[in-house]
């Protein structure tokens, strides 16, 4: 392959004033390097200095071509007219990759024209590697010569620091747990990449209690060291958002609203100007806040109340849900364009009972979390650890509250431990509270669910019925359609049948207790 340098002409040091060394002619006298044609980009007004450095060229290397490329350059200090000239070159250049190894000459030419030859080999535009040349030492005969590969693929130790770093942002990111669960990893890994180069919405999905609040805090932190913003986290709790001071809580309010003369308030979307704004349960926003919101959010500008001014505030935005939005919004309880612009990166949180192989590692974290918090070290009895080890990975343990139950459990034993010691007769009478309480809960939560749904005729509801119902409208709820629910609910079942029609299974079922797919 022929080697193509194209380079800037050295209207200072190519005239060979102050030393006899001179860039561009330099570039033919090295051996190792044969240029089969340099070709030289000049300004009209030097047109008397490139002739003369095309013959020196000539006389020095025969075999090389040397065509002069004129582009005039009113200020070649000006960085837009520099690269829009260099750009407008390189899309006419006619590249042959497979004929020609092209190199761009960076010693010539201003600090700007350097710096827009790196961003357009960098970026593709110019296919090209980067060739810096300097005079020769006191005591060398040759000139300086180094050819740069912006391919950083190419140098392994280089390629290592930025694997290393990246692994240091993703353990970050798990908060120093060594977690095994391959797709909670996978998924760790994509929102670094997401977090450390857009700007776009984040969308944390997940039961409560999986840990959206710890992840939004540390992509945040993680935004900071790769200098992305630069302000802080404002953590808004949108299921508290529905009383009078609502709006003006989020958007904030002037002195003067409602006549009369009161508190000014700036609100928590003027607060994270320049930070990230994270929207905690942002399902549990009624249909006036997600309007005015999705404004705000769009174009960054508000309305304050009692203000006819509008203000504007940047933010990074991260929002979570506990909720299917998709179901919600094909219920009308989600504005469709607004999950639309929530919903650009997507990420769901695994249940801690889907991530069996990660309750060891935690189960460390939240020991080393509580010594730090008590002030003196605890452990448990190796009896005792494996019990609760065997429990916790149980497929039959729900951990409904997840993570917070599991923080929650093992902050009560370290509390209680006699001597920093935990014993296995503590670990069984923790069991016992643990599963009485998630009964407790979920007999108040089935009751709740279905009375939501039927009304006053839950009463008609046998109690035989009650667990299996509850269960099949959570599962309608966080299922995007009829047969989507029914594959989840026939899931063992539907395997043994001729037929598959499970949505029509599950339209029967309900059907038993008068209710129908939209009622959900």
């Amino acid at each position: 392959m022929k080697n193509v340098v194209i380079g800037f002409l050295g209207t200072q040091l190519d005239m060979g004033k102050k030393r006899r060394w001179k860039p561009t002619v330099s570039l033919v006298t090295h051996d190792h390097f044969k240029v089969d044609r340099l070709e030289i980009l000049f300004d009209m007004r030097f047109n008397r200095l490139a002739n003369r450095v095309q013959r020196e060229i000539e006389h020095a290397s025969p075999d090389t071509e040397v065509l002069l490329q004129r582009l005039d350059l009113k200020d070649p200090w000006d960085f837009q007219e520099v690269y829009g000239k260099l750009f407008d070159f390189a899309r006419s250049y006619g590249f042959d990759d497979d004929r020609e190894r092209y190199h761009v000459h960076l010693t010539t030419g201003t600090h700007v024209a350097q710096i827009c030859w790196f961003l357009l080999t960098e970026s593709r535009h110019v296919p090209a590697r980067l060739i810096q040349t300097g005079p020769p030492g006191p005591d060398e005969e040759t000139a300086k010569f180094d050819v740069i590969d912006l391919d950083l693929s190419r140098y392994n130790a280089l390629q290592q620091r930025f694997d290393q770093l990246s692994r240091e942002y993703s353990d970050q990111l798990k908060g120093g747990i060594e977690t095994r669960h391959p797709g909670y990893n996978t998924l760790i890994d994509r929102v670094e990449l997401v977090a450390s180069n857009s700007d776009e919405p984040i969308l944390l999905l997940g039961e409560t209690g999986t840990g959206k609040t710890e992840l939004a805090e540390r992509i945040h932190i993680l935004k900071l060291d790769r200098r992305r913003v630069k302000g802080r986290l404002v953590h808004v709790n949108c299921a508290t958002l529905n009383g009078p001071d609502a709006m003006a809580t989020l958007f904030g309010q002037r002195r003067s609203y409602l006549g009369a003369a009161g508190t000014e308030r700036s609100g928590l979307l003027r607060e994270a100007d320049g930070g990230v704004l994270f929207l905690d349960d942002v399902d549990e926003l009624n249909a006036n806040m997600q309007s005015v919101l999705l404004h705000a959010i769009e174009t960054g500008r508000f309305y304050p109340l009692g203000s006819d001014h509008e203000i504007s505030s940047r933010f990074h935005l991260i929002a979570g849900a506990n909720r299917d939005l998709r179901s919600l919004t094909a219920s009308g309880q989600f504005r469709p364009d607004l999950l639309a612009r929530l919903n650009t990166w997507s990420f769901t949180l695994p249940a801690l009972r889907n991530r069996p192989q990660d309750i060891e590692a935690n189960l460390r974290h939240e020991l080393d979390r509580c010594e730090r918090d008590l002030g003196s070290k605890v452990g448990f009895n190796s009896d005792a650890r494996a019990q609760y080890l065997e429990f916790a990975k149980d497929p039959a343990t729900a951990w409904p509250g997840n993570f917070r139950d599991f923080s929650g459990s093992i902050r009560r034993l370290c509390t209680l431990a006699p001597r920093g010691r935990i014993t296995r007769a503590m670990v069984a009478t923790e069991i016992e509270t643990l599963l009485a309480d998630w009964k407790s809960a979920q007999s108040n939560d089935d009751f709740k669910l279905v009375a939501d749904v039927m009304g006053d005729a839950v009463s008609d509801v046998d109690p035989f019925d009650f667990v299996q119902l509850a269960e099949v409208i959570r599962t309608c709820r966080n299922s995007s359609s009829l047969s989507a629910a029914g594959r989840a609910l026939f899931a063992v079942s539907r395997g043994k049948r001729k037929t598959q029609n499970d949505a029509d299974r599950l339209r029967k079922y309900l059907a038993k207790f008068d209710l129908e797919w939209g009622a959900m």
